[in-house]
Parts: structure tokens; C-alpha cells; sequence
């Protein structure tokens, strides 16, 4: 299979720091190939790491920066 979309709910939550930085590391690698990747996170220090942040408020969706 070549899905089109990759999502991905805390993936690193409850993973130490050296495999989160690899989980990551693979879907910066998977993004750059073409592959669509949603990745939701209440770590900023991952989120700064995302080509564009939305951030969820108030029940309401807004761009970053």
C-alpha cells in the first residue's frame, strides 16, 4: 500500500526522548517523500518542528505564525 495520508494522534506521548526524536525524524523523512502527514501534539518542541502548525482553541482552528 502507498497511502496518500499519514495521521498521527501523540505518537511520541509516551515514548522516551531518543525514540521520539526517531518517531519523528521517520515522518520528517516520510513528508519530504510526498506523503501527507497530520500529526497532532501538546509538545511544542515537535510542533516547531512541522512545515505548518494549527493550533485547536476555543473550538476554533488557527495558523500559527
Amino acid at each position: 500500500n502507498h497511502p496518500a495520508l499519514l495521521l498521527a494522534d501523540e505518537p511520541t506521548g509516551n515514548l522516551d526522548t531518543t525514540t521520539g526524536r526517531q518517531v519523528v525524524e521517520m515522518m520528517r523523512a516520510l513528508s519530504a517523500s510526498g506523503l501527507a502527514v497530520v500529526l497532532v501534539t501538546h509538545n511544542p518542541a515537535i510542533a516547531r518542528q512541522a512545515d505548518q502548525i494549527l493550533n485547536l482553541t476555543d473550538g476554533l482552528i488557527r495558523e500559527e505564525g
